[in-house]
């Protein structure tokens, strides 16, 4: 019997580093074709292993019958003339010896997301293609990353790879002022990464730690790079550290994922909460302040005990939402208002958005009214958040809150 949530893990990392390394190793300069060979590549996977079992090395195998099928089709379908790079026909026989290794993946993975990146794609677009290829997010995934819909999405990405294969080339060599130019975008694409890894939207698993790493990883990755040591991607790093220091406190009740005040804070990860301080010590040497340093400094204050941090947090998202505004800090920001002044104001301010239909939007209100002593309300946001939850653990949580709320606890 094959473990289908194993599959989908390796499936999932797996999506990513096929595309990258056709496209900018092979040089397949069409991204759906790409995707076919990949998915294809999956349905042999399927076939195969539901009779055999995993193999050993199931990524070997995947990378393996990954070349294979693309050599396969340069040899059996002349059509690929008008899709492929001439050039890619010198000496491709000698490829077929040529290990897909984890360092080859890297550069790859690395030199696509700069190019996905590119500043004629507009911002949207290029997060939804980013997202997709690179990350292997799905259609809903994406949207919900995005607080979009899946119409809306299946449009961008029509249209960014429609202008990827007409207008741009994946095989242009990128200068050094590229990678500059396009930074801001490629931390955007990590910091949703991230995001949905920690707040995972489409899945049962609480934290989707294999995102949450990969992100980390791609951070890291870009601090250590001589043309990337700059404060943003630090403080970007230690942001995502301070968020995973707080993983185990978040998953330590048999009831699901934990609130903020529920957690045991001795579980909090002391070793990541002091690399999280020094990476945003080194972003400190830089005079530009990011939103990145705005919320690692949120998130530092968050694994504080000192008395008066909500002020604190407070003022930073009075800040945040300066520099980039959105309903998701307007939200947040309402809690640390409710915490270092009044729920009263708090609930003014959240009432003020247009987030009626949001999950976390009507959960938020449930807590302010409880921390205003209104249990009517409370259980009458309850009820909505229960009808908006898709995932179980999410319903278990907010009838946990409800059953509370109406037993006046």
């Amino acid at each position: 019997m094959v473990d289908n949530q194993k599959l989908s893990e390796i499936f999932k990392t797996e999506y990513s580093n096929l595309i990258a390394v056709l496209s900018n190793y092979y040089g397949v300069n069409d991204l759906q074709l790409a995707e076919d060979i990949v998915s294809e590549t999956f349905v042999r996977a399927m076939r195969s292993w539901s009779h055999k079992g995993i193999p050993q090395y199931p990524r070997a195998w995947l990378r393996k019958v990954a070349q294979n099928l693309y050599f396969e089709g340069i040899r059996r379908q002349k059509t690929f003339d008008d899709r492929i790079s001439k050039n890619l026909y010198k000496d491709h026989e000698a490829f077929d010896t040529i290990e897909i290794t984890e360092k080859l993946i890297e550069d790859s993975q690395l030199r696509m997301i700069f190019v996905l990146c590119d500043p004629r794609l507009n911002r949207e677009s290029q997060l939804c293609i980013t997202l997709r290829i690179l990350c292997g997010f799905s259609t809903e995934e994406i949207s919900r990353a995005l607080i979009s819909n899946k119409e809306s999405i299946n449009k961008k990405l029509y249209r960014a790879k429609k202008v990827l294969k007409s207008q741009l080339s994946l095989q242009d060599e990128l200068t050094k002022e590229d990678y500059h130019e396009r930074l801001d975008n490629v931390l955007r694409v990590i910091y949703l990464l991230f995001n949905e890894g920690y707040y995972s939207s489409t899945i049962e698993e609480e934290i989707r730690h294999d995102l949450c790493w990969e992100a980390m990883r791609l951070g890291v990755f870009l601090s250590n790079q001589q043309h990337f040591q700059v404060a943003h991607v630090q403080a970007l790093v230690a942001l995502m550290c301070f968020h995973a220091s707080r993983f185990k406190a978040r998953l330590s009740s048999e009831s699901g994922s934990l609130l903020y005040d529920e957690q045991d804070k001795s579980l909090w990860d002391q070793a990541l909460i002091k690399k999280g301080l020094e990476y945003l010590n080194y972003a400190s040497g830089d005079e530009q302040v990011s939103k990145y340093h705005v919320e690692a400094t949120i998130a530092f204050w968050h694994t504080q005990e000192d008395e008066g941090k909500w002020e604190q947090i407070l003022m930073l998202y009075n800040k945040l939402l300066t520099i980039e505004y959105s309903p998701i800090i307007a939200m947040n920001r309402s809690y640390a208002l409710a915490k270092a002044q009044s729920p009263k104001l708090a609930i003014e301010a959240t009432l003020k958005l247009d987030l009626a239909g949001n999950i976390h939007y009507c959960c938020l209100m449930a807590e302010l009214y409880k921390m205003a002593d209104d249990s009517h309300q409370e259980v009458l946001y309850l009820n909505k958040a229960l009808k908006l939850a898709k995932k179980e653990s999410q319903k278990a949580l907010i009838q946990r809150k409800l059953e509370k709320a109406l037993l006046g606890i």
